[in-house]
């Protein structure tokens, strides 16, 4: 149906008659005056001649123009059929490492050897898109944690600022620690929804204010349950010049404090060493028991300010052909 946001600005309309009712007319100069031997010569000015038509086109639009800036001054919008939302009452906070050791390339996608950022982003695309219902947020952290998307349902928007994440934006090290504070700072206040932040890494807290057992404590006592997920194959061949040499490429990921971290929120650890782990991972966080709430619903509004706006440009070009032309 049509609305109207601003539906005082209607009391305007009135406004033009207003002042040429009260406001006193402008004085005319009586001194001049154009004396003509005869008056056949102006008959063009009296009732019925083409100035006369023109100039009642000319009203005629510029009340058009005045009503049309009236309306879209009250915002006029369409608001469309009421839609449910599906709430499941999930406050997800998923915080994702992007420290130097990001880039070590022992994952495989697709036959395709990629970095464990590419592989968190390419399972994690998946993860997000089954998150309808719930309020999902993204927190990057290096060196430094940094919120960039706080907790909403636009899921696209969460995927598309993931995608766009790139190793070393948050710094080389690792602050886990302070990405746990940041999530906890967020997710706080939501006291009615389940708080659950999914934490991934691939090395140990080397960086930060606050020790990740500590942020641990403080997230337990605030209700947070935290799931955390060690990524990083345990093998990896590496050619040198002394040949083919077998290493293990997460001999930095602190599982014991992962570990830690998790039971003390009540959450659990896993470990992911290829993509089909992750995917499993992922999966198995998709089973997670939703709180029950209360229904919410919506109604899509569109505003069509734009188009009376636009009919009063077309009025205004209307107008000035009409003077153009009675000037001739």
């Amino acid at each position: 149906m049509l609305d109207f946001q601003w539906p005082l600005a209607f009391l305007l309309l009135p406004l033009p008659l207003l002042i040429r009712y009260v406001l006193p007319p402008a004085k005319i100069n009586q001194q001049a005056a154009l004396r003509v031997p005869q008056l056949e010569d102006f008959q063009s000015l009296s009732g019925g001649t083409p100035l006369l038509r023109n100039n009642q086109w000319m009203l005629s639009l510029l009340v058009l123009c005045w009503l049309l800036l009236v309306s879209a001054t009250a915002r006029p919008q369409w608001v469309g059929d009421q839609i449910e939302i599906p709430v499941s009452g999930r406050d997800l906070m998923l915080a994702v490492d992007l420290s130097g050791s990001m880039q070590i390339e022992d994952f495989n996608i697709k036959g395709r050897n990629v970095d464990r950022l590419t592989a968190t982003k390419y399972v994690a695309q998946d993860f997000i898109s089954r998150r309808e219902g719930d309020r999902l947020g993204l927190i990057l952290f290096g060196r430094n944690a940094y919120l960039q998307t706080p907790l909403t349902f636009d899921l696209t928007t969460v995927n598309t600022l993931l995608m766009e994440a790139v190793i070393g934006l948050a710094g080389k090290e690792t602050a886990i620690g302070d990405a746990i504070g940041l999530a906890v700072k967020r997710l706080k206040d939501n006291t009615e929804s389940s708080r659950i932040l999914i934490l991934l890494t691939d090395g140990a807290n080397t960086a930060g204010e606050v020790s990740p057992l500590k942020a641990a404590e403080l997230a337990a006592s605030n209700g947070l349950k935290i799931y955390t997920i060690g990524i990083g194959a345990d093998e990896m061949i590496r050619e040198s010049l002394f040949g083919r040499q077998r290493i293990n490429p997460s001999q930095d990921l602190d599982e014991k404090t992962l570990t830690a971290i998790a039971e003390a929120t009540g959450g659990l650890y896993f470990r992911a060493r290829d993509t089909a782990e992750l995917d499993r991972i992922y999966q198995r966080l998709d089973e997670l028991e939703p709180v029950e709430v209360d229904k919410k619903t919506l109604r899509p509004v569109q505003s069509l300010f734009m188009w009376p706006l636009g009919f009063v440009f077309l009025c205004s070009l209307l107008l000035a052909g009409l003077l153009l032309r009675r000037d001739r």
